[in-house]
């Protein structure tokens, strides 16, 4: 995969951007950014960012807070914030161990239904699984990818304007004990059997892997998935300072 740009620039190609561990909020201030800059363009390009979040939970709009397992006050104590967030899904908890895997699809441009676009970001999922040695498989109807431990990745887009965001939250590494606090599959969104906490990759296998690795292979699965022949991986976004930026301004006028 290049990880770097050249002369020809492919508009159906798709560019990946790692961006490690970053504060949710200004993650989720790139995304907007990214809908609104992929809104007033005609190409097919596709932007990936994939990174970490510190601990936290967000609540999806099939989530609730009954399925946080936690009193206000233990979540004080372990200074987890849980914020309400415009995708699909139920509740995630975030952290240390877990890929965040944010597509910006412009799916009129693609020609894809939302259906079509979570069967491909799914299907990616899988084989990204798979190549590190981990069954993983989908449920006809429902939305996460499952291995014998459980959900492995859950799944929650948004959709502005045909243009998609968040996506989808790989478990690698993170911690059985605090995922243990969510709900991430609660019973009336489950089958009978199912766990109502998620699983992890490093759980069914014995071959720990990086997470910048899972994320290489997650982006080359992704690519073919979505049917991109010019992929090309970055480090960071240029984008970032100048929202970070923004936001400094912001609050500095609040304070």
């Amino acid at each position: 995969m290049s990880s770097r740009t050249n002369d020809h620039y492919d508009s159906t190609g798709v560019d990946f951007h790692y961006l490690g561990m970053i504060d949710f909020d200004l993650c989720l201030a790139l995304q907007r950014r990214l809908v609104y800059e992929a809104s007033g363009r005609d190409d097919e390009r596709i932007t990936v960012l994939l990174c970490q979040h510190t601990s936290m939970i967000t609540v999806g709009r099939a989530g609730s807070r009954q399925h946080i397992r936690l009193t206000q006050d233990e979540l004080d104590s372990l200074r987890w914030q849980v914020r309400w967030v415009g995708r699909g899904g139920g509740c995630v908890l975030h952290g240390p161990g877990q890929l965040a895997i944010y597509p910006i699809v412009p799916l009129r441009a693609r020609n894809w239904t939302v259906g079509e676009y979570l069967e491909r970001l799914q299907q990616a999922l899988v084989t990204s699984a798979v190549s590190l040695g981990v069954p993983a498989y989908t449920r006809p109807g429902r939305y996460g990818v499952w291995g014998k431990s459980g959900l492995l990745a859950a799944v929650g887009a948004a959709v502005q304007n045909w243009i998609t965001s968040h996506g989808a939250f790989l478990n690698i590494h993170a911690s059985g004990d605090s995922q243990s606090f969510v709900e991430a599959n609660p019973a009336e969104l489950a089958a009978p059997g199912d766990s109502p906490i998620m699983g992890s990759l490093l759980s069914e296998t014995d071959r720990p892997a990086r997470i910048e690795t899972v994320a290489r292979i997650a982006a080359r699965r992704l690519a073919d998935s979505f049917d991109c022949v010019d992929r090309r991986w970055y480090e960071g976004h240029p984008l970032l300072f100048e929202i970070s930026e923004h936001q400094r301004e912001r609050l500095a006028r609040v304070g």
